[in-house]
């Protein structure tokens, strides 16, 4: 969008300033309640009157106002017969409480005299154009921070409360200029890309300024860019009715020509104006890893690479794939490379590790997100299919220089979606497999050193000296490492720590071809045969620790996890684990954390098959299962005081971690939720099933968190089907429960009805009480969503007996919460309110932050179908900020659309939509299409009531798409909301 399209703030010219402000001077605010202050101190400024007296003169910035003009401001043409004394009376009480010098008489009338940063009017002047100034140069992140200081000296409603006609008109023109402040303020934002942030204000603005077209066109833009083409063009239609009605005329002509470039679906209008970038933004990535300062040889490859990087500018897409054996170096050349080209790629570089060589590939859109999160991109501007981030990270891309580094990747398949589609980016690929099916890329095939380079290499890391005295024997050792840089490295630097050592002795260790592996001639035996190398030199403990380390599935490991798995303190652990990355076997991901390259935990798996017997495999993931399951049940202890899952789940034999409060415990739990969930889906052998169950049914919160749903609910299933298969009905009920949580969080309530009946049948017949209190209680929940309601009053009252049969409090609470939001179904809003209220009662006594939050959630439900709106929204807020705060991103958003309905109720519809705006936002990629179409059927109802009836009906027919896809009840309730314009 053009940004001369918008209005530009007009600032008037004012006086230099005279002096700075000290600590104790006076200083006075007029943008919200008119006062004075001398430093902290807040004057008194009298009576309504008194303070229009000192409103009409600060407002003069210094300049004298004559007692005619002061009457005027203060009657105007109806001034009272003492009009006169009664100024000078007001004149006088405000000279005694600022001073002499401050409140001046001359000529006849009076003047205030104070320094210009004392007036807060004329600091967001002052700011405003330098706002203006900083716009004008370029520099749109500078201009929007600076535009925000000046919004943010505003204190509600200018002069509020000032009577006379002379404040009327200020308050007018100050509300205008505020208005102008914020469009241009949006309009920045849209310049950046926030377009997906700016779209909930927008709506509430142009709900409150129904006729102000340039919040209408910015509103236009906004959904446009957001890809809601069909709600931008109802907002045009919209428009063109209300000022039809209104005024008798037809939106402006900017506004038509806007509707008609998104008709055409304008590629230009999609992004922001193409201007000159300020300083800081758009971000420029520099993601390439370090490159090795002993880097040696390669020079043809080398210069080969670096000559088609050079040229990326001419070409379309310059993509060139290194392929090789692991521990060949392809990485190594590849970022060295990448260092070199940097200088004809200005406007960044991207790296990622796609883990194409182990048994978890990255996925092409999570990669996605992660490089255009990198680019600025925000968050919920980010779509959420493949094919839509693909085509977004192109776009982004275009017109930017920018190199993108591949590594690891698995196949063509995986990389094509990370491909740049623009002249002037360039893409280098590192793969163990050729790209042959890679259509236009240029292929490299590396191989191992050359014997001159393999020794320069060596000789780099050893010393001269050493090798210069033993050539021979460096010869040897180079050849004994089959000339892989990766296995030259791992001796050269096994050698360089032990300074008694000669290169000899190294020579003499590796010829035993016992040590090596036989296998050297072929593929990834060759990547075993050097990581033998390393391993034949390691201490017996560090060799243990290698081996068991690697059977852990997990993308890394703890110190705490993996001093539970080698069954050692966490001192003797850590001892062990540094000494196996100073030799290159492991690597440091973080402080206290340790991963394997993909290949070498492959090598350490096979030198654990090989070495260790099966009992002392097993043990170590028994161990690691069992730290796993006695920290993740403290921490679901903390998070659910009173809960009976620790005298119901599987004993274990190795203690936990414990945590001081449920914020440390809450940022383990996510930090771990990958090597957990990795932990459970290994966790195959005797004995094991039962306790991953448990573990899955400990991280509960990792379903509802939003950032692990996916992987969790890929657990429960694997849990189910090996339960299933080992005809161990306990573990299966256990984990039918944990898939029915995790498919209601995906909004799959048929598929979680089905599960939670199957887990029912099974606890009955094994009589366990996990199953049997928490299955007729989820089946409840189904039937409320599927509006059975007495079949759902049913099932929650059987849970309420079942867990007061257990003893099982908070469970008990969570049934009477979700029984009061049945009752509320079928109008019966004071027992809803009682069996909330009920709940909360137990969850307080009990100390439950999260799941109390969970009751004020229903009782919030309740009070609003009562009528009591602001207690209703009290009880939200507070259950919001407790998700918030315990990161539950589907409660969050649900209860941001909860506050949404009560603001709808109580006639607050230009809230409404905004908060439904926001909940639609949160809500991305969680919690299944369902709660999408109940969300969008409220900002339609919001949309309805603030004049916007063609962007209602759009919001309408996605929720009815959605509920017709689903079968859901909610199809008739939307088919009258449309029934004006859907066909007879």
């Amino acid at each position: 969008m053009d940004r001369a399209s918008g209005p530009r703030v007009r600032v008037p010219e004012q006086r230099a300033p005279e002096k700075p402000v000290t600590a104790d001077a006076l200083r006075f605010t007029v943008l919200g309640p008119v006062r004075a202050w001398r430093g902290s101190e807040l004057l008194s400024s009298g009576s309504p009157q008194q303070r229009a007296l000192l409103t009409a003169l600060l407002l003069r910035e210094g300049r004298t106002a004559t007692a005619g003009e002061l009457i005027d401001a203060f009657w105007g043409e109806d001034p009272p017969s003492q009009a006169l004394a009664t100024i000078r009376t007001y004149a006088s009480r405000l000279r005694k409480i600022l001073g002499q010098d401050t409140l001046v008489s001359e000529s006849g009338g009076y003047a205030i005299r104070i320094d210009r940063g004392a007036l807060d009017l004329t600091l967001a002047q002052d700011l405003a154009a330098e706002a203006e100034k900083a716009r004008a140069a370029g520099d749109r992140c500078q201009a929007r921070t600076l535009i925000n200081k000046v919004l943010g000296l505003w204190d509600g409603e200018a002069l509020a409360s000032v009577p006379g006609p002379y404040a009327d008109n200020q308050r007018t023109r100050l509300e205008e200029w505020r208005l102008q402040l914020t469009e241009t303020r949006l309009d920045l934002d849209l310049e950046v890309g926030c377009h997906a942030e700016a779209v909930s204000e927008l709506t509430a603005l142009t709900a409150a300024h129904p006729l102000r077209e340039r919040l209408r066109e910015l509103l236009m833009v906004a959904l446009y860019r957001s890809g809601r083409q069909a709600e931008a063009l109802a907002v045009y239609a919209d428009t063109r009715r209300l000022l039809a009605e209104e005024l008798g005329v037809d939106p402006r002509p900017e506004l038509a020509q806007l509707q008609q470039r998104i008709l055409r679906a304008d590629e230009e209008l999609a992004r922001p104006a193409d201007e000159p970038a300020p300083a800081p933004a758009p971000l420029r990535p520099a993601q390439l890893p370090a490159t090795v300062p002993d880097f040696t040889g390669r020079s043809a490859f080398v210069a080969e690479l670096g000559s088609r990087l050079a040229t990326a500018e001419g070409s379309v897409m310059a993509v060139s794939a290194v392929a090789g054996i692991g521990g060949v170096g392809k990485t190594t050349l590849a970022v060295h490379v990448a260092h070199q080209a940097r200088r004809h790629f200005p406007d960044g570089q991207l790296y990622v590790d796609l883990q194409g060589a182990g048994a978890r590939a990255a996925e092409p859109e999570t990669v996605l997100g992660s490089f255009l999160r990198a680019l600025g991109t925000a968050d919920s501007a980010i779509p959420d299919t493949l094919d839509e981030r693909a085509a977004l990270y192109r776009s982004t891309l275009d017109g930017r220089r920018i190199l993108i580094l591949l590594d690891n990747a698995h196949d063509a398949a995986q990389i094509r979606p990370l491909l740049p589609g623009t002249p002037g980016c360039a893409a280098l690929v590192t793969s163990r497999v050729r790209m042959v099916d890679l259509a236009g890329a240029h292929l490299v095939d590396l191989d191992v050193m050359s014997p001159e380079e393999a020794l320069q290499l060596f000789t780099r890391i050893v010393g001269a000296e050493r090798v210069g005295s033993e050539r021979e024997a460096a010869l040897d050792v180079v050849a004994a490492c089959g000339f892989l840089p990766l296995a030259i490295r791992i001796a050269a630097s096994r050698l360089a720590a032990r300074r008694t050592w000669t290169v000899s002795v190294l020579a003499a260790k590796l010829a035993d071809e016992r040590r090596r592996l036989d296998e050297l001639q072929a593929g990834d035996l060759a990547v075993k045969a050097t990581f033998e190398l390393g391993y034949g030199q390691l201490e017996p403990a560090q060799a243990r620790a290698f081996r068991l380390l690697g059977l852990a599935d997990g993308p890394d490991i703890s110190l705490a996890a993996a001093a539970a798995l080698l069954n050692l303190d966490p001192h003797a652990a850590e001892d062990l684990l540094e000494a196996l990355v100073d030799t290159s076997l492991v690597e440091s991901a973080a402080p206290g954390r340790y991963r394997y390259h993909d290949l070498v935990r492959l090598y350490a798996r096979a030198c654990a098959e090989r070495d260790e017997r099966a009992v002392e495999r097993e043990s170590a993931l028994s161990r690691l299962l069992d730290f796993y399951l006695a920290t993740a049940a403290g921490v679901y202890a903390l998070e659910r005081p009173g809960d009976r899952l620790a005298d119901h789940r599987e004993p274990t034999q190795y203690s936990g971690l414990t945590f001081a409060d449920r914020h440390s415990a809450q940022d383990w739990l996510y930090t771990e939720a990958n090597s957990l969930l990795a932990c459970v889906r290994q966790s195959s052998g005797p004995g094991a099933v039962r306790r991953a169950v448990d573990l899955l049914w400990a991280t509960k919160d990792l379903a509802e968190s939003g950032a692990n749903s996916k992987q969790y609910e890929t657990a429960a299933i694997t849990m189910r089907d090996l339960a299933r298969s080992s005809d161990d009905a306990r573990a299966e009920g256990r984990a039918l429960i944990t898939l029915t949580n995790a498919r209601l969080v995906a909004g799959r309530f048929d598929q979680a009805e089905r599960d939670a009946q199957r887990a029912m049948r099974l606890a009955r017949a094994v009589d366990d009480p996990l199953p049997s209190c928490w299955a007729p209680n989820d089946l409840g929940i189904i039937a409320l969503y599927q509006n059975r309601h007495t079949e759902g009053e049913a099932y929650l009252k059987q849970a309420i007996a079942n867990f007061r049969a257990d003893g099982n409090r908070p469970g008990e609470a969570s049934a009477l919460c979700n029984l009061s939001r049945i009752h509320l179904a079928m109008g019966n809003t004071t027992s809803a309110v009682a069996l909330a209220q009920q709940g909360i009662d137990i969850y307080d006594e009990l100390g439950h932050a999260l799941r109390g939050a969970n009751g004020r959630y229903a009782l919030g439900l309740a009070l609003t179908q009562s009528g009591r709106f602001a207690d209703a929204t009290e009880q939200l807020h507070d259950a919001l900020a407790v998700f918030r705060d315990s990161r539950q991103r589907l409660w969050e958003g649900m209860a941001t659309f909860r506050l949404a309905e009560v603001d709808l109720a109580a006639g607050l519809p230009a809230q409404a939509a905004t908060k439904s705006e926001q909940a639609l936002a949160i809500l991305r990629g969680i919690g299944g299409e369902w709660r999408r179409g109940n969300v969008l059927t409220v900002l339609g109802r919001a949309l309805s009531e603030i004049g916007q009836p063609g962007r209602a009906q759009v919001c309408w027919r996605e929720a009815l798409d959605i509920y017709e896809t689903l079968g859901s009840a909610e199809i008739e309730t939307v088919r009258k909301l449309l029934a004006p314009t859907l066909p007879a």
